[in-house]
């Protein structure tokens, strides 16, 4: 064997041993004009956030029923701190994940938001701030 051949081989190796991005796959016929991130939170706190939250967009819930997701646009974390224990995914990547979580929440068909798979992130981060305890970032004591 020559070195080119073994250069081959440890790059076919190390190229298996990276397991394959997961990404939540948006349901057949919606739009995505803004791109699309994701914001996980543990399954507990999912319900609780429906109720509060004018307008739901996607929402997919992980294969072990951990965590619920939800479709947000593209850039969703600029200027926010998502609280803890929420976790944000940009691309809409499930780290770690074997199989794709289920969506378990569609937005309706019709009205003004209809065929897109968006929740708004001000709305969602606000509702998980609340659910949280925790004080939504711009509202915070600056310190000098």
């Amino acid at each position: 064997m020559d070195l080119n051949t073994l250069v081959r081989f440890e790059r076919g190796r190390a190229a298996a041993a990276v397991p394959p991005l997961t990404r939540l796959a948006v349901p057949e016929g919606m739009s995505q004009p803004l791109g699309c991130d994701a914001v996980a939170v543990p399954a507990g706190i999912g319900p609780r956030l429906m109720t509060r939250l004018p307008r739901v967009g996607c929402v997919y819930e992980d294969v072990d029923g951990a965590r619920w997701w939800w479709i947000v646009p593209a850039d969703s974390d600029v200027a926010l701190e998502w609280p803890a224990p929420a976790y944000y995914a940009a691309g809409a990547v499930v780290p770690g994940a074997r199989r794709s979580p289920s969506l378990i929440h569609r937005p309706p068909a019709e009205g003004a938001a209809a065929g897109v798979p968006y929740t708004p992130p001000i709305p969602l981060y606000l509702a998980l701030c609340r659910v949280t305890g925790t004080t939504p970032g711009w509202s915070r004591a600056v310190r000098a």
